[in-house]
């Protein structure tokens, strides 16, 4: 089974985004790691991995999982 992925945006310093999609325990992680200001804090993506200076991070958005159909 695969394990479920969680849509994340992660905006810096001077406008770049970076989509990525992470398991759960990757969200804790970086959660975890913004508060800490360890730097880099590296998280693996289906894409390769991401290095990321947590300092120039200003947002970071997580998908809310609630998924709806409307008109």
């Amino acid at each position: 089974m695969a394990t479920e992925r969680t849509s994340v945006e992660i905006g810096f310093d001077g406008g770049q985004v970076i989509p990525a999609r992470l398991d759960n325990n990757q969200v804790k992680a970086l959660r975890k790691a913004l508060g800490s200001g360890d730097s880099p804090h590296e998280i693996e993506t289906e894409e390769g991995i991401l290095l990321i200076d947590l300092g120039k991070v200003i947002f970071v958005r997580i998908d809310a999982g609630a998924k709806t159909v409307g008109f």
